[in-house]
């Protein structure tokens, strides 16, 4: 075999072998991913109804949206990107003074949405407002809402 078909056969074995072991990843951090959302889902559908919500933090520097609020037993699908009033109790990450530690965790909130908009000017929008009366960390490594 001449030398440069050789290199050639060569290269294309290590990048079918490369591929082959990224696909394998791939596919097995989706297999972990897809895990975590099934317990997740399950979790869900277990959860005790009651005059309580459950918030996922999503802090983004800048932005003054608190994160993402939904009623107990339904998917975060239907969650709200909320503004929190903290007049009654502080958030979490302000009640401590290190804002946004908790990105990504869990709670179970206590509070009532006013009905009123609010206006977040980084992102030029409006979102409703969730008066915070309480709350409590479900989960500090919750699974992922979005891949």
């Amino acid at each position: 075999m001449e030398p440069h078909i050789l290199k050639t056969a060569i290269r294309c074995l290590l990048l079918c072998a490369t591929l082959s072991l990224l696909a394998a990843c791939e596919t097995t951090e989706q297999k972990e991913v897809d895990a975590q959302r099934k317990v997740m889902n399950d979790a869900i559908a277990a959860e005790q109804p009651g005059d309580y919500y459950v918030g996922r933090r999503f802090y983004k520097v800048d932005y003054k949206f608190w994160g993402f609020v939904r009623s107990p037993g339904k998917p975060w699908s239907t969650a709200k990107l909320v503004m929190l009033n903290e007049q009654k109790t502080l958030a979490p990450d302000r009640n401590i003074n290190q804002i946004g530690y908790d990105n990504g965790y869990e709670y179970k909130l206590l509070g009532y949405f006013s009905g009123e908009l609010v206006y977040e000017p980084a992102s030029n929008g409006f979102y409703p407002e969730f008066v915070l009366t309480g709350y409590e960390r479900l989960n500090s490594t919750p699974a992922p809402l979005v891949q």
